[in-house]
């Protein structure tokens, strides 16, 4: 094992002096380039979004062979960080119009003809298994509903690709769960009482909202102060008889 691992060293260094030396010349920089000036990105801001199609600024300055920076400017410039997006879900009431977007209000407005949109659907399920979409025509970015309907629930995928590449940038998920208003109620306020409709409204800051007199307005008649009080009242006003009623009768039996 000796002999052989120094064969194999010898031989390596004998190709070695075998090969032809190299000869390196000197490399003359031609005078147009070492005034040359080149415009290059010195700056960037993170890409707006976390998945799909992003705008980040880009900020291009000149570069002259001194290092000094010139003529700076500023660009807005697509941006990608992860093509998948996941799961976005609404619960909607029945006869709600509303709608939705494969891409965001600054992309939408950057390039937004460059890209084509394929949606497909899950009926009545909110599911990411892709195995159970159909294909759903819709040409555009948005899906409206106007009004919603029950039979509008379902999960909806979009993929958004590059036109020029069939490249897929983004996908994402949208899962819409539609209710009946006869069944249930989505306006939670009205089933606070007025002292937490006045906390929710400190909380919040809105002070100017509405005055506790409103707020007793707005509410049924035995919520209101004034009905705990008249209750009260009356209550008092019974035990007082009956103590003056058992006091009288006791002095009666004495006499």
């Amino acid at each position: 094992m000796e002999t052989l691992g120094t064969s194999r060293v010898l031989g390596v260094l004998l190709c070695a002096f075998c090969l032809p030396s190299a000869s390196f010349e000197e490399v003359t920089i031609p005078a147009e380039l070492k005034s040359a000036v080149v415009k290059i990105v010195v700056n960037a801001t993170s890409c707006s979004v976390t998945c799909g199609l992003g705008v980040k600024l880009e900020e291009m300055c000149e570069m002259t062979p001194a290092g000094e920076r010139r003529n700076c400017t500023v660009r807005r410039s697509g941006c990608l960080t992860s093509w998948v997006c996941g799961l976005l879900h609404f619960t909607l009431p029945v006869g709600k119009p509303f709608q939705f977007s494969c891409l965001t209000s600054d992309a939408a407005g950057f390039g937004s003809q460059a890209y084509s949109y394929t949606w497909r659907l899950a009926p009545a399920l909110v599911t990411t298994n892709d195995v159970l979409f159909k294909p759903f025509k819709n040409p555009g970015s948005v899906i409206r509903f106007s009004p919603v309907r029950e039979s509008d629930a379902g999960t909806y995928r979009c993929d958004v690709q590059v036109l020029k590449t069939f490249k897929v940038v983004k996908r994402v998920y949208f899962g819409v769960r539609v209710i009946r208003t006869d069944l249930m109620d989505l306006n939670f306020q009205k089933s606070l009482t007025w002292e937490q409709k006045l906390a929710a409204n400190e909380e919040e800051g809105n002070t100017n909202n509405g005055t506790h007199e409103e707020v007793q307005e707005r509410q049924p008649f035995w919520q209101r102060d004034l009905f705990y009080e008249c209750l009260v009242g009356i209550g008092s006003g019974v035990i007082g008889g009956v103590l003056v009623s058992v006091v009288l009768c006791f002095l009666g039996g004495v006499i």
